[in-house]
């Protein structure tokens, strides 16, 4: 830091603001591009969706009991798509902007003329995971997804763009390589679909779409069983350019360009100070924000809340989008929140995942949220700065709660892991459910409280939840948003974006309720 003068009247030289050692967003100039592993191709156009809610709640699909499986198989037809994924035994080694040197390849088949319907597929972009794609049939494609980079497992997540588009057919996508017995897809959730020419001509964005939803154990990869997701859907226009996603898609780039209008906004930039906690092992930045008014910080607990250590569950940046869309306004509840707290923000803890569009784990090959105890700084390099993070910030003052938010793919609803001891005195049992109990009263028709947990299991110890926990913040909460929808009350019917986001405004709230308690409220408890 240099300095900057002195002010009138006081020998103690000004500081300048420390330099940034990273790359982070300005309010002017292009954003910094993601960095990528250097065996992966990257097409040049930047994907980009527009947010939009849909008029209705959309329902679940009612299964009619005569859903079948497809009876073709991929031995039988015609390969129209497929790259070759950094799988297996390799590992990764470097990262540089826009991945693999050179020209791309043609992974899609060619169109033998105008009358050609075979579907054009592409995933070569910012979390897109599609591997190979085979035509079975006149409108039927048997879909297989990329595991994570450097492993063989982990398939739940997918993104992937089709073009060339017939309105009038119907079309089946069958996904066979799916890690997990038991998936929402088979309590009627839907996949989303979103529709170029809908985007631009009406305004429409990611929605609900496909019938035949079945979801059912196929045959086996590498010795472990296998699950089907298949689908059929008619598209909405001849010659469209159509995505088809698990939840709704947020990516590294997504956090920047939103980041980068908060820092060019010379209100919430006052109060929001954006910084670069480390370096992905890519090389990408992973933000840290510091959220909160200047005055009377040496008095002020601290709220510590990050999201998508698991790439794949996207639904958490909402909750995240959310929170922050909150806690920057000028709303007189988040002013006082931004009074009454310091708030250190992770909002994209593996942002290398989430760029390649793995559904689970880093560039290591491993689970970032078993590695909260790691002493692997270099192999672990988000995880192990958060955790430095928060031990730095413990030795100077309280903090009242750490959440971060995940993607639930077998439960509906939202819900919280939180943390109880065999060792809690008379005035501290059961405390830990408190907040979760408030923020069951102030989302009733989105978060249940009969669903939350606060079990401490030996497998879960290198969790982010338990690991602060035993470092001393008792409520300490892993939140889960359903890839689906909710259940409770008379709701039956998927979350849109802005049920998500909404989630992460009651975050806000209930961090009011729990320190100084609405008296209309404590009845409801």
């Amino acid at each position: 830091q240099l300095p900057l003068g002195r002010p009138p009247g006081c020998g103690s030289p000004l500081l300048r603001e420390p330099r940034a050692l990273f790359a982070l967003p300005s309010a002017r100039g292009p954003l910094p591009a993601p960095r990528w592993p250097v065996e992966c191709e990257v097409v040049e156009e930047a994907i980009k969706h527009i947010e939009w809610v849909p008029p209705q709640p959309e329902p679940f699909y009612q299964p009619m009991g005569h859903e079948q499986a497809p009876a073709s198989s991929e031995e039988h037809g015609t390969v129209v798509y497929h790259i070759s994924p950094a799988i297996g035994d390799s590992c990764f080694t470097r990262a540089r902007v826009g991945g693999a040197q050179g020209p791309l390849s043609s992974p899609a088949a060619t169109l033998a003329g105008p009358h050609d319907t075979t579907l054009l597929f592409e995933s070569r972009f910012e979390s897109g995971n599609l591997q190979k794609a085979v035509k079975v049939g006149a409108h039927e494609y048997v879909l297989t997804l990329r595991p994570d980079l450097y492993t063989s497992k982990h398939t739940q997540w997918f993104y992937f763009r089709v073009q060339n588009t017939r309105k009038d057919p119907v079309y089946r996508f069958t996904i066979t390589n799916l890690a997990k017995p038991k998936s929402l897809y088979g309590e009627g959730m839907k996949p989303l679909l979103y529709s170029q020419r809908d985007a631009q001509g009406h305004g429409i964005g990611w929605h609900r779409a496909g019938d035949d939803i079945r979801y059912y154990r196929g045959g086996s990869e590498e010795g472990r069983a296998a699950y089907c997701l298949t689908w059929t859907v008619r598209f909405p226009h001849d010659g469209d350019t159509c995505y088809f996603a698990h939840s709704y898609p947020y990516t590294y780039s997504d956090l920047q360009r939103y980041l980068q209008e908060v820092v060019g906004d010379p209100v919430r930039s006052q109060y929001c100070k954006v910084r670069a906690l480390c370096r992905s092992l890519a090389g990408n930045t992973v933000y840290l924000l510091t959220i909160s008014s200047p005055a009377g910080a040496a008095a002020k607990r601290m709220v510590v809340l990050s999201a998508r250590v698991h790439p794949g569950e996207s639904g958490g940046s909402w909750v995240m989008r959310g929170f922050l869309d909150f806690i920057l306004s000028d709303a007189p509840e988040a002013q006082l929140l931004r009074q009454l707290f310091i708030f250190k923000v992770v909002p994209m803890l593996n942002p290398d995942g989430v760029v390649v569009g793995n559904s689970r784990c880093s560039l290591a090959g491993r689970d970032l949220n078993r590695a909260y105890r790691t002493v692997l700084k270099d192999s672990f390099p988000c995880v192990w700065h958060t955790r430095a993070m928060v031990e730095r910030v413990l030795a100077e003052r309280e903090i009242l709660l750490y959440c971060d938010f995940h993607g639930h793919s077998r439960k509906n609803n939202a819900f919280m892991y939180g943390c109880s001891g065999s060792g809690a005195s008379a005035m501290t049992r059961l405390h830990e459910r408190i907040f979760p109990l408030m923020l069951s009263k102030n989302a009733p028709d989105k978060f249940s409280f009969r669903s939350c947990k606060f079990k401490v299991q030996k497998s879960k110890e290198g969790t982010g939840r338990i690991v602060m926990w035993r470092m001393g913040i008792s409520n300490s909460y892993t939140m889960e948003t359903a890839f689906g929808g909710s259940t409770l009350g008379e709701r039956h019917s998927h979350f849109s974006v802005e049920d998500l986001k909404s989630l992460g405004h009651h975050i806000c709230d209930t961090l009011l309720d729990f320190c100084n308690p609405d008296a209309a409220k404590v009845g409801l408890c």
